[in-house]
């Protein structure tokens, strides 16, 4: 699940993954992946607040396919730079 507020001056990223996703570890690691997938595309996206929402099929989903979804998700809310 990903949040965005367009902002004008700079990057702000907030990666909360709850206890439904597992323990301590589970939780880790799910955050680090969103913030590996997130890093890649900063590149290209506009600068606003963005909040990534961790789910807990995340661990279960392939490298690829998580980061197709954060593409898709990224794109639906127009944060692309165009």
């Amino acid at each position: 699940m990903l949040f965005f507020q367009p902002c004008e001056e700079e990057y702000q990223i907030g990666i909360v993954a709850s206890k439904k996703v597992g323990n301590a570890v589970h939780r880790n690691r799910a955050k680090r992946l969103l913030r590996a997938h997130f890093l890649t595309s900063l590149d290209n996206l506009k600068a606003g607040r963005y909040i990534l929402v961790a789910k807990p099929n995340i661990l279960l989903n392939e490298y690829n396919k998580t980061n197709q979804e954060l593409f898709k998700a990224l794109k639906r809310l127009k944060a692309f730079i165009q």
